[in-house]
């Protein structure tokens, strides 16, 4: 082999290494950027998360929510449903007015209040109104989220009054009940109503037996 052939073969051996060294170079560079790009827009793992109120434990309708029911947790913030209830003191005591699964959100629609209140019936000045049905198998069957009619029995004073219907379309909210001396559940059901027909229908329940048309 001559010289000069020797000399072409060690030159293009020594161009070949050197473009590939300036391409691996690029090529880190550019891995560089792209990373130092993404490290510039990632969150942080911590922001963006909202501290929480969420139920300690699987929790059924009617509960009484105390201390041990509900515990802080955090969520991301873009993802929480509207009403989310962050302090434990607003719900101390409070009704709920649906089952709630261990670590679910609670928000102020799960519980007996002005908010659950308005969006059953439809109406910001809404009530909700607590009676006893004269059936108590009538209860037995409601379910929060019907629709019903209330309507009075003939008055208990003898005036020979009939019956008639009080309120139309009204939202049951919640169905409790406790256990009498008898051993028998006496039911008490929660109903939504406009504050105007909230207090027609509580002021009936004194004095009249109460039913209701389910729709």
């Amino acid at each position: 082999m001559t010289r000069p052939y020797r000399a072409f073969l060690q030159e293009f051996r020594n161009r070949l290494t050197w473009a590939d060294t300036v391409l691996l170079r690029r090529a880190g560079a550019v891995a560089l950027l792209v990373l130092a790009a993404l490290l510039a827009v990632r969150t942080d793992p911590a922001a963006g998360h909202t501290e929480v109120l969420v139920a300690a434990r699987d929790l059924s309708p009617g509960q009484i929510l105390g201390d041990g029911d509900l515990r802080s947790a955090p969520r991301e913030t873009a993802t929480l449903p509207s009403g989310t209830v962050r302090d434990a003191q607003r719900l101390r005591g409070a009704t709920l007015a649906g089952a709630l699964a261990a670590g679910e959100i609670v928000t102020e629609l799960r519980v007996v209040g002005p908010r659950l209140a308005a969006v059953a019936a439809h109406a910001p000045d809404a009530r909700i109104v607590p009676i006893r049905l004269a059936d108590n198998a009538v209860a037995e069957i409601l379910r929060a989220g019907d629709r019903v009619d209330v309507v009075a029995g003939e008055d208990g004073g003898g005036n020979g009054r009939p019956a008639r219907l009080l309120a139309a379309d009204a939202a049951v909210v919640l169905v409790s009940g406790t256990e009498n001396s008898r051993g028998r559940t006496d039911r008490v059901v929660l109903l939504a109503l406009d504050s105007r027909r909230a207090t027609a229908v509580a002021a009936a329940s004194l004095r009249s037996a109460l039913t209701v048309v389910f729709h």
